[in-house]
């Protein structure tokens, strides 16, 4: 198996950016949209601290879960062997490392991304990092997603990091600039999924962290949102972490979530 440093990910580069096409059939939920397997709609992000650790979350998990998203801390901890491996067991994995660089280097590390056979890898949602990351995307089959706002940021957030827009209207601009583009899908809270999908359209894959289930815990987290009502906004997949990995049994955590998007859609 290949060996991956850390430079690896930070000096290289080229993706594709392609409308989503879902491996298998199934109903077409509430909005018309695409139809997607509810089992590829929910992915657990393996926000784990070693790569045991996340071996072990995905072995009890077991067949209830099919997609993964494996993030900057597991890639810093070698993390991208075990990325390999999901692949090789015919998971689908998500490779969160919001690239945002000069252009050069963000379009030439899109590239060896794209040969871990991942299905998408994100970006900032930046025109000149857009732009160099569809660049080096070209001809291979990995799905670009453009990082709209982080879930954990506010308006206040916004205003102290120096920004004139909002959260809405903020990430509004930029989901219409990944449009334009050409960028396959973007990364938005629960809270902008209905006015952006009618914004961008049916095609364009809306990937939605911040899933929490009623009473439940935020964390750091400031924009969140049930599965059910999420789904019902138009969002295409849920990206769920400590709800499923903290759980006392994450399997039972994992396929509530799964039966809560079945319904929303049904």
């Amino acid at each position: 198996m290949a060996r991956w440093a850390l430079d690896d990910i930070v000096h290289v580069g080229r993706v594709a950016s392609r409308a989503f096409c879902p491996l298998q059939t199934a109903s077409t939920d509430v909005t018309g949209m695409r139809p997607i397997p509810v089992s590829d709609r929910l992915i657990v992000a393996l926000d784990a601290a070693s790569i045991a650790e996340a071996k072990a979350l995905v072995d009890r998990l077991g067949a209830s879960v099919s997609f993964y998203k494996v993030g900057l801390e597991l890639t810093c901890a070698g993390g991208l062997p075990l990325v390999e491996e999901l692949v090789a067991k015919g998971k689908h994995v998500f490779l969160d490392l919001k690239l945002h660089d000069i252009p050069n280097t963000v379009e030439r590390a899109t590239s060896k991304v794209a040969r871990l056979g991942v299905r998408f890898l994100t970006i900032h949602a930046y025109p000149q990092t857009m732009a160099a990351a569809r660049r080096g995307a070209e001809g291979a089959s990995l799905y670009l997603l453009a990082v709209t706002v982080l879930t954990s940021c506010d308006d206040a957030d916004l205003a102290a990091a120096g920004y004139a827009f909002g959260t809405k209207a903020l990430v509004s601009r930029r989901a219409a600039q990944a449009k334009a583009e050409g960028i396959a899908g973007i990364v938005l809270s629960p809270e902008e999924v209905s006015d952006v999908r009618v914004e961008v359209g049916p095609q364009m894959i809306l990937v939605v962290p911040g899933i929490r289930q009623s009473g439940g815990a935020a964390g750091d987290q400031k924009r969140v949102m049930s599965a059910r009502d999420t789904i019902r906004a138009g969002a295409d997949h849920l990206v769920v972490g400590r709800p499923i990995t903290r759980a006392p049994d994450p399997e039972a955590a994992a396929e509530a979530i799964l039966a809560e998007i079945a319904a929303a859609q049904a």
